[in-house]
Parts: C-alpha cells; structure tokens; sequence
C-alpha cells in the first residue's frame, strides 16, 4: 500500500481580527505572533511542507511581507472563502494530504499534530477526514483537521451555506454519510477543551500566551503541552483569560449545525 507522500500544513492568516486586530503580527519572544506559530508547526516532523494561507486584501501585504523577511512559503487567495482557498492551496502544492491549522494556536504542541497524522496515516486508506475537535479533548489552541485532497475536493464543490464556505471543513464533518470520518482524543482521557483556553482571539488571551512564552521559549522552543500545563497550574497565570474559556465560533451557528450541541460552545 502506497502511503501519500505530500503532507501539506496549512495555516490560514489574516490581519483583519474583529475581537482583536492585527493579533497575528503582535510581537511574542521578539517575533511576530505568525511567526511563532510557522515555527511550532515546523517542528512536526510529518508534514512535507507548510503554507501560510493568506487573503488577496492590501492589508495583508503585511502577512506575504513577513514570511518573504522570515523565508515562509506564502499563498493568497480569497478573503472570505477559506474552503477556496485552502483547495486552491491544495492544488498549486500538488497535496496529497492537508492540515488545516488556524493561525490563533500560537501554543499548538507540534507532537499533537504529528500524532493526528499517525492516526491518520495508520489507517489509511480508509478515512476522509481526521481532527481532534468532534469531540474535542486538549486544550484549546492545540487544533488539528487532516483531509484528504479528494475530501477537500468533493467539499469545495458542493458546500453552498455560508459557514460551510468561511470555516472550510463543515461541510465534512457535518455529512459523515458522505465522508469517512475519524477523530483522535488526548491519550490522557481528560477533557480540558472547555477549561483550558490557548487560542488567541481578545487581549487577556494575549497576555496569557506571552506570559508562557515569557516562561518556557529561552530554554526550550520545543515546549510542549505539559510544559504549557505546569506553568499554567499557576492560578495567577490560568485566570488571566480563564473568563473567555469554552467561547467559539460555534456558539453562532448553533441552529445552523447538526452535529455541535450548545455543551460544545460557551456565549459571552
């Protein structure tokens, strides 16, 4: 059996925020936030290459700026349509397997993705679609979805509703009659999806995120999710952004998806 040979990462970015502009570019260990997420994501020792999947917007000039500064393989395309641009990305880098990673999991544990990738590759051929999100497990921010081309493909065709359009991967994982789905949880057995928020999407995620940089980045840039979970065993340090934990984008599509109940998502 032939295992797929091109494993292509892609991180879709954009300045444009509505909670907290610019986030992707703000400075974290002396870097910009983007860039220190490329680089937790290069540290996956599966995929074959990595894309920061940005819009065709002026105001994302910024974004093609920083990876030609920080020599980051850089694709744009349409503003709103991510499923688009994801498949568009697909086809200029001849994938055979795509991750879609957001760019607001500056904390994800390169291990997290190696190991949705094993889960993946281990039963291939037999899966569509593989993320650790339906039912989600780790900490928030650790997001991993693995597609196949033809999956990514069949979706990009037939996805009308908008949702199914800007989230990229709905249409998959709501349709499990049309696609052969899987899903990977945290060998710990915990559930700490709706506790332990790691994303980046209001100020006080921010300053939360820094703080753990602040601690663990000068010793060891490949700290990992215990590493991340020590320092935030700290109380001072958990409640810093403990108030917008469990809050999604789900939470405005409740009437709208099939397979999300409102246990999976917290209003503001």
């Amino acid at each position: 059996m032939q295992l797929p040979a091109s494993i292509v990462a892609v991180i879709q970015a954009r300045t444009g925020s509505t909670r907290l502009p610019g986030k992707i570019l703000m400075p974290l260990a002396s870097e910009p936030l983007l860039y220190r997420m490329a680089e937790r994501v290069l540290q996956s020792n599966l995929c074959t290459q990595v894309v920061i999947a940005t819009t065709t917007d002026a105001a994302d000039d910024a974004v093609e700026e920083l990876c030609i500064q920080h020599h980051l393989t850089c694709f744009r395309g349409h503003p709103t349509d991510l499923l688009d641009r994801h498949y568009q990305v697909a086809l200029k880098f001849n994938a055979d397997i795509i991750l879609k990673i957001p760019s607001d999991c500056p904390l994800i544990d390169p291990e997290i993705i190696d190991r949705g990738i094993r889960f993946f590759l281990d039963r291939w051929p037999n899966l569509d679609y593989v993320s650790n999100l339906h039912p989600a497990s780790y900490p928030d921010g650790n997001d991993v979805e693995i597609m196949t081309y033809e999956a990514l493909e069949k979706a990009w065709k037939e996805a009308t509703r908008g949702l199914e359009r800007e989230h990229t991967t709905p249409y998959i994982w709501e349709n499990p009659d049309k696609f052969r789905i899987g899903n990977f949880v945290w060998e710990t057995g915990k559930d700490y999806s709706m506790s332990h928020r790691w994303t980046i999407d209001y100020p006080e995620d921010y300053t939360f995120i820094e703080k753990i940089y602040g601690v663990l980045y000068a010793s060891n840039p490949r700290f990992g999710i215990a590493d991340i979970l020590n320092v935030a065993s700290s109380k001072e340090i958990f409640e810093i952004n403990s108030k917008y934990a469990g809050v999604n984008w789900y939470r405005n599509h409740l009437e709208e998806l099939k397979t999300i109940s409102p246990e999976q998502t917290k209003q503001l």
